[in-house]
């Protein structure tokens, strides 16, 4: 259940990407069934008070730096994974009624799983490695989603100045 929680964003923007034509409005569902899992992953952790960690694969293996792909559901990760799953699929809903007749509606979507993924990427993290890499996804698809409107020149714009900003932070 807790990796189905993290990789269906990842899924559903595969989908999205390659069949948004013939799903429609009906690729939210990933993202609505995310939010039900990690409402589940909270009642589960932070109710019943046990902590969930995933070691996933070893990831990067020498002979002093031994760092795992793994997966940590804290309460305080379960409540973020929440947060971040119900204001995403809420965007996801107002997304998928704005753009109804836009044209590039399903990578739009596509890029809007993928950052939630990505953001679960950064929250359940268990290693700064992990973290940077969920954090870099993010600053990606913020790219990808103020950049989505390239033909406009103000999109350029606000791209160029988010960019020197979040990049100027880090």
């Amino acid at each position: 259940m807790y990796l189905l929680l993290v990789f269906l964003p990842l899924i559903g923007s595969c989908c999205a990407g390659l069949f948004g034509r013939k799903l429609g409005p009906y690729g939210v569902t990933c993202l609505l069934i995310t939010f039900f899992l990690s409402l589940f992953a909270f009642c589960e952790v932070s109710l019943l008070g046990c902590c969930v960690y995933i070691k996933f694969i070893p990831w990067i293996n020498s002979e002093l730096l031994n760092v795992d792909w793994g997966f940590l559901f804290d309460s305080l990760t379960v409540v973020m994974c929440c947060v971040v799953t119900f204001v995403s699929s809420i965007v996801h809903l107002y997304s998928t009624e704005y753009m109804a007749h836009g044209f590039h509606l399903p990578r739009f979507m596509s890029y809007l799983s993928l950052f939630t993924f990505f953001m679960l990427i950064l929250v359940t993290a268990d290693n700064f490695i992990q973290m940077f890499v969920g954090w870099e996804g993010v600053g990606l698809c913020s790219y990808l989603l103020i950049n989505f409107f390239y033909v406009y020149f103000f999109s350029i714009l606000f791209y160029s100045g988010s960019y020197n900003y979040c990049k100027g932070s880090d």
